[in-house]
Order: C-alpha cells, then sequence, then structure tokens
C-alpha cells in the first residue's frame, strides 16, 4: 500500500482551523505545547509543525508562527534532512530555546503580545494516562514572567475541531490501519504454544517498525485467567518471560501512528484445546462488535453507541475492564465507561475499585462524517476475559471498518 503524505494544502488548512478558533474566542495567539500522554500520540505542537520536537508552537494571529524547540539538533535535522529530500518545513521559524518554555515568553514579547488574550492548548488533557500536558514548573515559569497576559485555557475546543478529519487525513488513517492489520497477522503468525512472550512482542513491533510506522509499545498479557492490562512485566521487571502453553492466552492492543494518526487493535489469541467459557465471552464480544456498526453513522451520539455496545455485556452477567468504544486522533478522554463491575469480582473486594462512569461530555458527542473510533469490546467474568477490535472511520451513511483481522478471537495450536 502506498505511503501517504501530507502536503502545504493541509498545513494551510491546519491553520486556518487554528486562527478561526483564535477570532471565535477573541484570541491574540495560541500557544500549543506537546500533548505529552502516556498511551497517545496527541502531540498539539506535532499537529501544527508536522514534526516532533517536543517543543511550544507559538501562533499569532496576524504574524508567523514560531517553533521554541530544546535543541539545535532539531533545526538542523530539519534543514539538512527534509529540505535536501524536498520536503518544506510547515513553520520556517525554529528558535532554540533553554528552558524550551522560554520560547514562549520570547516570543509573545517580541510580537507585542505580553499583555494580550493568549490561547493555550494543552493544560487540560483527559486521554487515558494523561499526566498534565505542560508540566506545572514550566507553566509558573511563564505566568510569572508574564503577569499581565490572560492565558485561556483552550484545550477542549480546539480537540473537538481536530477530530473531524481532511482527505489526506484519512489517507493517513487507512494506511496506519493497514499497518495495524500487517502486525495483527505477524502476532497471529507468530503465536503458538512453546513460543516466549518475548518473540511474539518483537514479531510485533518490528512490523510496524518496517512499514514505516511509529510504534511506542504493545500492551500483552498471557494466561488463560489474567484480566491485567498493561506492558508485560518482563519490559520493566527483571524476570523471566512466561511462555505460553496449551490452553493458554494471549490479550494485546497494539498501537501505530504514522503522520500524527494512531492506529490500535485489540488480539485475542488462545491455544488449544480452548475452553468454553472463552468462547462464550468471544462471542459475546463479536456481537457487542456487530452492534456497533449497526449504530453507528453521523447523527447519533456517542452515549447512544455505548449504551447499544454494553448491552450484551452486562446482559451476559459480565462485567468490562476497558472502554468498549472510544475515540481517536486525538483520544481527548472520549471514551465509554470503564472498569464497569469490577467492584464486584470477589477477587477485588477491599481494593477501593469502582465503576468508572462515561462523562457526559462523551455521552453529548455527536457522530460526524471523518471521525475515528476504536471499538474494542471486552467481556470479563470473573479473571477470565477475552477483547477484541479495530479502527473505523464514520462516512456519510455509516462506518467503515478499518481492520478485520482483531476484530473476532483467534485459535491456534
Amino acid at each position: 500500500m502506498e505511503k501517504p503524505t501530507l502536503s502545504m494544502k493541509e498545513r494551510d488548512r491546519r491553520f486556518e482551523l487554528a486562527r478561526d478558533l483564535m477570532k471565535e474566542k477573541g484570541l491574540e495567539c495560541l500557544v500549543a505545547g506537546p500533548g505529552n500522554t502516556y498511551y497517545s500520540p496527541d502531540y498539539f505542537d506535532a499537529w501544527f509543525s508536522n514534526d516532533n520536537a517536543t517543543g511550544y508552537v507559538i501562533m499569532p494571529l496576524n504574524s508567523e508562527p514560531v517553533y521554541s524547540v530544546w535543541s539545535p539538533m532539531h533545526g538542523t535535522l530539519r534543514m539538512l534532512a527534509n529540505k535536501s529530500r524536498g520536503i518544506p518545513p510547515w513553520i520556517e521559524d525554529y528558535r532554540v530555546s533553554v528552558p524550551c518554555i522560554k520560547g514562549i515568553v520570547d516570543v509573545l514579547r517580541e510580537r507585542g503580545l505580553s499583555s494580550g488574550q493568549i490561547g493555550v492548548i494543552g493544560l487540560n488533557l483527559q486521554g487515558p494516562g494523561a499526566i498534565g500536558g505542560i508540566a506545572y514548573g514550566s507553566w509558573l515559569y511563564v505566568l510569572k514572567e508574564l503577569p499581565e497576559a490572560n492565558f485561556v485555557d483552550v484545550t477542549r475546543p480546539f480537540i473537538e475541531r481536530c477530530r473531524v478529519k481532511s482527505e489526506e487525513e484519512v489517507a493517513l488513517a487507512r494506511y496506519v490501519c493497514h499497518v495495524g492489520e500487517l502486525c495483527c497477522e505477524a502476532m497471529l503468525k507468530a503465536t503458538k504454544s512453546g513460543v516466549s512472550e518475548t518473540k511474539i512482542y518483537a514479531t510485533t513491533m518490528a512490523t510496524a517498525f518496517e512499514n514505516a510506522a511509529m510504534s511506542l509499545h504493545v500492551i500483552m498479557q498471557t494466561g488463560i485467567n489474567n484480566v491485567g492490562w498493561g506492558l508485560p512485566v518482563w519490559t520493566y521487571q527483571a524476570q523471566e518471560p512466561p511462555v505460553l502453553g496449551k490452553g493458554d492466552a494471549i490479550q494485546a492492543e497494539l498501537f501505530q501512528d504514522y503522520g500524527g494518526i494512531e492506529a490500535q487493535e485489540q488480539m485475542t489469541i488462545v491455544t488449544k484445546p480452548v475452553a468454553s467459557f472463552t468462547r462464550e465471552l468471544a462471542d459475546i464480544c463479536r456481537r457487542s462488535y456487530d452492534i456497533a456498526l449497526k449504530v453507528m453513522r453521523p447523527g447519533i451520539t456517542f452515549g447512544e453507541v455505548c449504551d447499544a455496545v454494553e448491552k450484551p455485556v452486562i446482559e451476559a452477567g459480565c462485567w468490562y475492564a476497558m472502554p468498549l468504544v472510544h475515540t481517536l486522533s486525538p483520544h481527548g478522554g472520549i471514551n465509554s465507561g470503564t472498569n464497569i463491575g469490577l467492584d464486584k469480582v470477589p477477587e477485588f473486594q477491599g481494593m477501593g475499585f469502582t465503576d468508572n462512569k462515561m462523562t457526559d461530555a462523551s455521552r453529548q458527542l455527536l457522530l460526524k462524517p471523518n471521525m475515528l473510533f476504536e471499538v474494542q469490546p471486552n467481556a470479563c467474568r470473573g479473571l477470565n476475559r477475552v477483547n477484541i477490535g479495530g479502527n473505523v472511520l464514520i462516512t456519510e451513511n455509516g462506518v467503515e471498518e478499518l481492520n478485520k483481522i482483531p476484530t473476532e478471537m483467534h485459535v491456534v495450536s
């Protein structure tokens, strides 16, 4: 599949979107920081710059933007690498500031905006694992240096404007989901009894890299009685990696990023013989997934989608840990409930777990064409779990599936 790219036309579209936001909110400038979430690549500076310097973009309403970066190597890379390949920078004015946050202060003073109305993107992150966006100490520095400026958090309204993708972004989404499909295929081929988690993990990650997609990690757990979720323990703790046995299961969440668009896939693979309760959980998940495909369309609310997708899981007497559905690129904290029913599992009594209900912001989101979602039903009974799902694109009349392999449980020898 051909690798799509982003054009200067796409840059201009994004800049115009940002300027429209400034005009609507009465702002003289936008400051976009690195998203800095644990799971998703919602890096706001990259959205403006088509770059990944984890710096700050300062975009005045009536003058050219500046990219404040922390190392001169970022600037030289663009001059020597991209320009030599005929790839123009989206932002011409790269500036090195130490600390990086100082660039915000310098540019606002230079442009006569030190007492202006300044919108900030990245102060209020609500995605999974969000750790605050712009660091507390860094922001204190800006407030101290610019006491007359009026800073307005516009993270949420900015994210809402980014949800509907352009045709160029949709092309990126289709490509990165294609890579995700290849990663799922590689994981499936590598999984069988007697194989170490390390082999499966390495094969999956390598497939993403071979197809020019970034993959920060793969969430992966093995064991038929394992509802835990997170990186394999051996990636951060000194221990012998597990080896799959007969009748065992692997649960995984794969992540790929291409050009700032993220794909996620949920894989459940079990080795023979397969327990009857595992097949039952897989059937519940697939019914839930099929319902999502039927109900997702423009004009329906996200809350209506989640209520429909949840129904087979709850009616079967199951609980679910992770979101059944959530938005993608950006995530922005729009997802179904999580840990629903976990507090009633005997093994977790006394641990303080409570249902994490869907927020009003999630419930009220209206689906529109060219929005991206991850549909990932999971059904658990006690310590047994199945989780499937892939990426979908809202179309004019319904939904387009962007993955097939991860949307059902797989059985191997």
